[in-house]
């Protein structure tokens, strides 16, 4: 079960087009392979009627060749009944030696006869006396001795049936297959006796029996002949002669008595058709077995049914495919075109193609990033208005803290008597007073943003000393670049007041280059450091409030957001101990 949800929800996550593809292919093979299956058995089906009904006419065609061969024999057992000669050479008793020898050419002389009658049919004469006299008219079909012959259960067998004819099997050499009979015996009886006077035999080889047949068998079409005790007296399949197969005769008997035209099983692993026909004359069972895998084999091939099949379906698979992927197209191009609008790509407008669904669909993504884009638009705009209010009210609000000490070191300063340091401390205040106040421009230059920050820095080490020194480091081509208007100063303010509280001295490095289209500004300080985790990369706005003009360090990285996009701003980086680093980038 778990494998099952985890491919069913694979599948879930899935595109439509592999949806429908997979969807495609599992029909497309599931009903291949239900078209060849029940093509090949309605083949199977098919064939197997087809073949009962021929092997049927051929049954009936090998009963008649028995018939006739039944015919012969019942005429040679007649004759040898009849024969007055053959009855006196079998009961009377011995006499002188001419008498004998008279009787013993006479009767030979009538077996000859009889045997001359029988024609073409191969089949060897034996009589056994009951005063123990016996003749055998071919010694190459018996050539036993008469005790052998008289203790044979054929012999027992034959008194039984009181002068009826029956026929038997008989192995006389196992380890010789031409030693096979089949012996059609009779008990010789006469009026007036009370019991037989003698006993034929007529002895068939198997091998000559089996060529009555042999011409309709074939590779997995097999004729088998058994006895009521289920023994295979004869079969072209010669291994079996002989052997006992009691599920072939328990077949052979239902098909027999109750006309069933045949029957399926599986015998010795193989399966099998089995067509069977009672012969009364014989008291056999005539049994024909097709083997299934060797003679449907022969009709068609399943591997090139099932190869042909394979390559119909891989040919439609194709076809599928092109043909899903296409009427998918467009959809998956919206989907796509769609996704993209988390990556905040607001212009992906999709063309208007593909069928009805999709173009609806199309047009209304298209009239969603219209929308999308006035509104973001509209909501740049006043956020940017909101920004530059908020930054111009904060250039009116100088900190009065600021002044209240720039004034009052003044005075400190005239009152010391340096009046040139005085005077020049009222200039850098006048001068950075009328570029932060009346200076409304959204940018400035970079020598305009270092002449404000060398004006600041100036009154405020007149303020605390000289304690704190600050270096620049500008390269040339990047004096003429414009920057956003205080974007410098407050880091610089920050590193005076926040960098050197355990530290008592120190610098602050400012420095100004170029890489390509970004300007990239760095404010660093050899002062405390601070440990960064888990706390905000980017103060907020009002967690420290500047002393000169307000303008928080979050102010500045939330208007270069604003102004530039998501991948410039300010970025902080501080090790405690050692001092913090302050990167801005600003596109040239």
């Amino acid at each position: 079960m778990g494998l099952m949800e985890n491919w069913l929800r694979k599948l879930r996550d899935q595109s439509l087009f592999s949806k429908i593809f997979v969807v495609m292919v599992i029909s497309i093979v599931l009903v291949t392979v239900l078209i060849t299956t029940v093509t090949a058995q309605m083949s199977q089906r098919l064939f197997v009627q087809t073949f009962s009904i021929t092997n049927s006419k051929i049954i009936d065609q090998i009963k008649s060749a028995l018939d006739n061969s039944h015919y012969t024999t019942v005429n040679t057992a007649i004759n040898v009944g009849q024969s007055g000669v053959i009855r006196s050479f079998m009961t009377e008793k011995d006499g002188s030696s001419l008498a004998n020898f008279r009787r013993y050419y006479s009767m030979r002389d009538q077996m000859d006869r009889i045997q001359s009658g029988i024609g073409a049919a191969n089949i060897g004469l034996s009589i056994l006396g009951g005063n123990g006299r016996s003749y055998t008219s071919d010694v190459t079909y018996w050539s036993g001795s008469s005790e052998q012959l008289r203790n044979n259960p054929i012999t027992a067998a034959a008194q039984e049936q009181g002068g009826k004819l029956f026929y038997s099997f008989m192995d006389a050499s196992p380890l010789n297959s031409e030693s096979r009979y089949l012996v059609a015996a009779k008990a010789l009886t006469a009026p007036g006796l009370t019991k037989p006077y003698g006993t034929l035999y007529m002895f068939t080889r198997e091998s000559d029996f089996r060529k009555s047949y042999a011409s309709f068998t074939s590779k997995g079409n097999d004729v088998m002949f058994l006895d009521t005790a289920g023994r295979i007296v004869s079969s072209n399949r010669t291994e079996q002669v002989g052997s006992l197969s009691p599920e072939l005769l328990n077949s052979a008997k239902q098909i027999a008595e109750s006309g069933l035209a045949s029957q399926e099983l599986t015998l010795g692993g193989r399966e099998v058709i089995v067509l069977a026909d009672y012969l009364p004359s014989y008291n056999f069972y005539i049994v024909n077995l097709i083997d299934k895998n060797e003679t449907i084999g022969t009709l068609f091939d399943k591997k090139m049914l099932f190869l042909i099949g394979g390559a119909i379906a891989a040919v439609a698979l194709l076809l599928i495919y092109f043909l899903t992927k296409r009427l998918t197209k467009s959809l998956r191009t919206l989907v796509k075109k769609m996704s993209n609008v988390t990556k905040k790509n607001f212009h992906n407008y999709m063309a208007v193609t593909g069928s009805y669904e999709t173009r609806q669909l199309s047009t209304a993504f298209n009239y969603m990033l219209r929308e999308l884009n006035d509104y973001v638009a509209q909501l740049v705009e006043t956020q940017k208005e909101q920004r530059n209010a908020e930054l111009a009210a904060l250039q009116q609000q100088i900190n009065p803290h600021f002044l209240y000490n720039t004034l009052a070191s003044v005075n400190i300063l005239v009152q010391r008597g340096s009046k040139e340091q005085a005077t020049e401390t009222i200039h850098a205040l006048i001068s950075l007073l009328q570029n932060t106040i009346s200076n409304v421009k959204e940018t400035i230059t970079v020598e305009d943003e270092l002449i404000n920050l060398k004006h600041y820095v100036f009154i405020t080490q007149v303020r605390n000393g000289n304690r704190i020194k600050v270096e620049t480091f500008v390269s040339p081509d990047c004096m003429s670049a414009k920057v956003p208007k205080l974007i410098l100063q407050p880091f610089i303010e920050n590193a005076f007041f926040h960098a050197f509280n355990i530290k008592s001295s120190g610098y602050i490095y400012v420095t100004i280059m170029k890489d390509r289209d970004i300007l990239h500004c760095e404010v660093v300080d050899t002062g405390d450091g601070m440990d960064l985790d888990n706390k905000e990369t980017i103060p907020a706005s009002t967690s420290s409030r500047q002393l000169f003009s307000g303008i928080g360090i979050r102010n500045v990285h939330d208007r270069l957001l604003l102004l530039y996009g998501e991948p410039y701003g300010v970025s902080i980086t501080s090790t405690p101990g050692q001092g913090t680093k302050v990167s801005i980038r600003i596109p040239c």
